[in-house]
């Protein structure tokens, strides 16, 4: 893999990353279309995640940092029998938020050998159905009167709905941001909380995820060229930065309407060229 073209995928995975628009569809069209769909482009496009998932610590470390001394309060709290499910406190309540959303993932890892086919295979009918899925969640969140909830008052079967949804985002097409932002809105969070709470959950579904990806990876015998890889994923943080200040910026205007036109046009295509190479092929 040329530098070129760990530069260019990188960003593509730190813009669509965080836009709702995808990255794992962008990344998938990309590698089809330049010969480079497999295991070894598989795996390169997990590398580019662990890049934006660093732009997510980077991004929201104060919240995060308070969410872990709120973590360590509780562990002490679980000593001291002070512990309580009811409280008020907005950093436990969203420790709480968080580990149930990432609950319906257990669920999810069971078809993630699935998951991975349909990224690495030859077809892209399914990206396009999958950008179309995206497309519509879109256009709903998009009408909904904005809701006015945050960690305070926010209900655990919230959380659960939010989880769901993060579930399917591995499909190639379905945004995780756009997919998870969408069930928060359609939950009746603030808007800008929603954008928080889908980024923060990424950082353990993703970095979890990863780990086994690269661990299946690795015990293939899979290799891959170190600098090409560690300049996309550096590539993919800082433009990943970027994208996110953009995206809390659209929530708090409630403008979602053109990525759901891009996503809805895309899908269309995709599925239509998708169909024309089977012919032809």
């Amino acid at each position: 893999m040329s530098y070129l073209d760990a530069i260019v995928q990188g960003i593509v995975q730190g813009l669509t990353e965080f836009l709702p628009v995808s990255s794992s569809g962008h990344l998938s069209l990309y590698q089809h279309f330049t010969g480079q769909s497999g295991e070894a482009a598989g795996l390169f496009s997990i590398l580019l995640h662990l890049g934006t998932l660093l732009a997510v610590l980077i991004a929201f470390w104060d919240t995060i940092w308070q969410l872990i001394l709120e973590a360590f309060r509780m562990i002490g709290d679980l000593f001291t029998g002070k512990f309580s499910f009811k409280t008020n406190d907005p950093q436990r309540r969203m420790i709480f938020m968080l580990f149930v959303a990432l609950l319906p993932l257990l669920v999810f890892v069971l078809i993630k050998d699935w998951y991975t086919a349909l990224a690495a295979d030859n077809d892209i009918i399914v990206e396009g159905i999958c950008f179309l899925i995206t497309a519509a969640l879109l256009y709903m969140a998009d009408h909904l009167t904005p809701g006015h909830r945050t960690a305070k008052n926010m209900r655990y079967r919230d959380a659960v709905l939010i989880g769901t949804l993060q579930g399917i985002a591995p499909l190639p097409g379905v945004s995780r941001s756009g997919s998870t932002i969408s069930a928060g809105i359609f939950a009746g969070l603030d808007r800008e909380f929603a954008v928080a709470f889908s980024f923060i959950l990424g950082v353990p579904a993703v970095l979890g995820a990863n780990i086994f990806e690269v661990k299946d990876a690795l015990e293939t015998g899979l290799q891959l060229d170190l600098l090409p890889a560690l300049v996309g994923m550096t590539v993919a943080c800082v433009v990943g930065i970027a994208s996110i200040a953009l995206v809390r910026k659209l929530a708090r205007s409630g403008n979602f309407k053109w990525f759901t036109w891009y996503t809805a046009l895309l899908g269309a295509g995709t599925v239509i060229i998708g169909i024309a190479e089977k012919f032809v092929g």
